[in-house]
């Protein structure tokens, strides 16, 4: 049995954050159903990535979506608003991740939603909380990444500020959402007491860089200042870094530049004896690591520095990784279908349970696939 079966969540949301988090509470054995806006639903079926197209939908919305149902009603229609009422009285979370005011304006917000259900757990997602003079600006994860300063941790210093290649701040945000809910049930569990969750977008990628901000904050307010060569963090020092070799690539993370020099058989990393200057001169040092790292093959380089412990590792493309035995050791790949459709391959929960990995071959639902079905076991006619 998994953790959260028998638990039912409401998921008024769109695109990725809080869809992301409705995914994960569904891994871990919760009845997750959209809301959906009859015909067109979320927004993110539409929302294609590479062009990939399932079934005449997004393959984004299928990898997000998955193992949910979905009920389909207009919000602004007075007799459907009431059978979603009649759901909120039943369940036991309720997410949304709209615009500040849009629940608000549905009769939907918090205070309303307790008055029908005292014991629910409601979880909101924005994109950058529900005050200030950002209020209503777009949640979108380019934007907030820009916001929030990451962008200049990333990549050489003579490079533009340079964004992630994933909506982390989407993801980061679901993850928080979910700790946020998990908290709260726990709490409901011991006092019956429901509760507000609340996270935005920035906020969650303020954190995910607490480590380096702090530094910032602490450090006489210091801009980060990147790598000119081989950038990988902004506040570490030598070796750190991914680096060409003669047929491909290596990583090296923290270690001594000594032992590195006498690992690697590079005398002129002998000069740098102190290891304060592995962060002061820290370019020096990767032009030279450079250099010398592209005069042998990966694997050989490999063989000299991980039979020394040393940090480090290949780096490899998906298709290498995918075909490695380590990769398929994990078992983190899963096929799931919906209904009518074709095998679709995906990832599947990172999380154990009893050393048993969660898996479920439940795709994603169409617009209000589930609506009839629901209505009848919840106790009223949908209008």
């Amino acid at each position: 049995m998994r953790p959260l079966e028998g638990t039912v969540v409401l998921e008024f949301c769109q695109f990725l954050s809080g869809p992301s988090a409705g995914l994960r509470l569904a891994d871990l054995g919760a009845r997750v159903i959209k809301i959906e806006r009859p015909d067109t639903g979320d927004l993110c079926r539409q929302l294609y990535i590479g062009n990939l197209d399932y079934n005449g939908e997004s393959a984004l919305f299928q990898t997000i979506n998955r193992n949910k149902e979905s009920y389909s009603a207009d919000l602004k229609h007075p007799g459907q608003l009431q059978g979603i009422k009649r759901l909120i009285g039943q369940a036991d979370v309720l997410i949304e991740n709209f615009r500040p005011g849009t629940m608000e304006k549905l009769g939907l917000d918090y205070e309303s939603v307790k008055s029908i259900n005292p014991r629910i757990v409601y979880a909101s997602v924005t994109g950058y909380g529900k005050e200030g003079p950002w209020r209503d600006k777009p949640g979108q994860d380019l934007l907030v990444q820009s916001l929030s300063g990451l962008v200049w941790l990333n990549g050489d210093s003579d490079q533009p500020p340079l964004p992630f290649g994933l909506a982390v701040a989407d993801m980061l945000a679901g993850a928080h959402l979910v700790q946020g809910i998990l908290a709260c049930l726990v709490r409901r569990g011991r006092s019956g007491e429901g509760g507000l969750v609340e996270v935005s977008l920035l906020e969650s990628l303020l954190d995910f860089q607490f480590e380096v901000f702090t530094t910032y904050l602490n450090d006489g307010g210091r801009p980060p200042q990147r790598s000119s060569i081989n950038g990988a963090h902004a506040y570490l020092g030598a070796p750190y870094g991914i680096y060409e070799t003669q047929d491909g690539y290596i990583a090296l993370a923290m270690g001594s530049v000594l032992k590195l020099g006498e690992l690697l058989g590079c005398r002129e990393l002998s000069a740098f004896a102190d290891p304060k200057e592995w962060f002061a001169r820290r370019d020096e040092i990767k032009t030279i690591l450079a250099a010398h790292l592209r005069s042998r093959p990966t694997r050989e380089w490999l063989a000299l520095l991980e039979s020394a412990d040393y940090w480090c590792s290949d780096v490899l493309t998906w298709e290498q990784l995918t075909e490695h035995e380590a990769f398929k050791a994990l078992d983190m790949l899963q096929v799931t279908r919906a209904s009518g459709g074709t095998a679709f391959k995906t990832t599947c929960c990172p999380i154990r349970m009893n050393g048993i990995r969660l898996k479920s071959p439940k795709g994603a639902p169409r617009v209000g696939e589930d609506s009839r079905k629901i209505a009848a076991e919840f106790g009223f006619t949908p209008s």
